[in-house]
């Protein structure tokens, strides 16, 4: 049997030739490649161990045939799925250029502007010379001008330009306007991509609510479109509120938005139910979005949004069955669930938490705290059926109502260095860990110390 160095290359057997594939797709930052490789890897390592036999047999299996078109074709889903989340607009620009002509307002924003409102920008797009104009601060970031240009380069995250001359005659977006960031490796908010980051800073209400006429969401909400504004700009950065074109709710009881954080889109290998109330799975997640919530053109199906008394506006709009013979969509849900198991949760960097305390707190989170009855290790929630009553978590049931099995998900832990901004839990009402580890240790009466506390948290923080 052969043998082959582990690495970024491999020999192509039945052609005798040599190959290389690499993990590093064009214009895919380093952060993403690695997180690609870790998914890959374990498919690259039963490649490695098979080559020069078809089949390998264990005694207590079935013959498993692994030959290299496997890896082909796991490469290429993925580069395609990467393609989809960062390019694809689903034809949403008929609705956010054609009928909200949210274009009109982008193109009177300057550079400065966007990222104001939490956009940013793709470094890799950006021609080499402009980069270091931007790095010398040379570059007029106040000059709408240089918004059209970025836009014209396909550099500003999660949004597509299309012109017709030097005309910008219409915007779409991506999945990558909510889930994907940058590392500011040039300049705040301009940097090398981070897919799979929510975007705590976009403020999506106020972009919306900038947009020419809302009239769109007003006819579907039956409410003018000055209320539509108020509800938007409530929101703030980093969140949105998908149930709002279900049940038309804009505020908590308490008058508070009813808008929640933007989630990660990383680390969802292996976890079963998505969102921060369970709606359905990933697969599921991004066809109710890029359908109801982008405003593409697909084909969607849930009967449980013909429910009238907890989805009016959706029952009344025809949601739980939308139909389009030119399906832009459902294509492309293969590929996207694909690269987005691919998407490994990010470690958090060296000396951002205290080693010593979080080995401390590993202990408590699978001791006292109990914390891993429900984040199991190493998903970090429930393998199955990963939902939770609101009386079971100690919180109030407004948003689990919002959702058809009424419960709260327990949500993965891994990552979290990258969303602290903006609280904790759907809402972000613990500003830190600790008002989180607070939260439970009364609700649940674990009796923990005050550096116990600190330790459970330092833990959180290295995960």
């Amino acid at each position: 049997m052969r043998t082959f160095p582990f690495s970024f290359s491999w020999s192509a057997l039945a052609s005798r030739t040599t190959a290389r594939v690499s993990i590093e797709f064009p214009a895919v930052a380093e952060s993403v490649s690695r997180r690609s490789f870790q998914f890959l890897a374990p498919i690259l390592a039963l490649v490695v161990s098979s080559f020069g036999q078809t089949e390998k047999t264990t005694p207590t299996s079935a013959p498993v045939v692994v030959t290299n078109k496997n890896v082909r074709s796991a490469i290429t889903t993925m580069h395609d799925g990467q393609s989809v989340f960062r390019y694809d607009t689903f034809g949403d620009e008929a609705f956010w250029g054609g009928q909200l002509r949210l274009h009109q307002t982008v193109a009177t924003l300057s550079p400065n502007a966007a990222l104001a409102l939490g956009l940013k920008v793709d470094a890799r797009a950006v021609p080499p010379n402009v980069l270091q104009q931007i790095r010398k601060g040379r570059l007029n970031l106040d000059d709408p001008n240089n918004t059209l240009a970025l836009l014209r380069a396909n550099a500003v995250v999660g949004v597509k330009g299309f012109f017709t001359g030097n005309n910008l005659t219409s915007i779409g977006i991506t999945c990558a306007i909510c889930h994907s960031t940058v590392n500011d490796s040039i300049a705040p908010g301009i940097g090398e991509r981070l897919d799979g980051w929510a975007n705590r800073d976009l403020n999506v209400g106020k972009i919306i609510a900038s947009a020419p006429t809302v009239a769109p969401f007003a006819e579907l909400l039956q409410v003018d479109e000055n209320t539509v504004r108020t509800v938007l700009l409530a929101w703030g950065p980093g969140k949105f509120d998908a149930e709002l074109a279900l049940d038309g709710k804009g505020f908590r009881p308490d008058g508070q938005t009813a808008a929640t954080l933007i989630p990660p889109a990383f680390g969802l290998a292996g976890v079963n139910l998505h969102t921060w109330t369970g709606w359905g799975s990933v697969p599921y997640w991004n066809a109710f979005v890029a359908n109801i919530e982008m405003h593409g053109q697909g084909n969607f199906f849930d009967p449980r949004l013909n429910d009238a008394t907890q989805f009016p506006v959706a029952a009344r709009a025809g949601f739980g069955d939308i139909r389009n013979e030119d399906d832009l969509i459902t294509s492309k849900l293969p590929a996207l669930h694909f690269y987005q198991l691919g998407l490994s949760a990010p470690k958090p960097p060296p000396g951002s938490f205290d080693e010593a305390a979080a080995e401390r707190g590993d202990e408590l989170f699978s001791g006292k705290a109990d914390c891993a009855r429900c984040h199991v290790e190493p998903l970090y929630t429930e393998p199955g059926w990963n939902l939770h009553t609101p009386a079971e978590i100690g919180i109030d049931d407004f948003q689990a109502n919002r959702a058809p099995d009424h419960r709260y998900r327990t949500s993965p832990l891994k990552g979290l260095f990258t969303h602290t901004k903006g609280g904790f839990f759907h809402d972000g009402r613990f500003a830190t860990l600790l008002d989180a580890v607070n939260h439970y240790n009364t609700t649940f009466s674990l009796g923990l110390t005050d550096a116990e506390k600190q330790d459970l948290v330092e833990y959180l923080k290295s995960l």
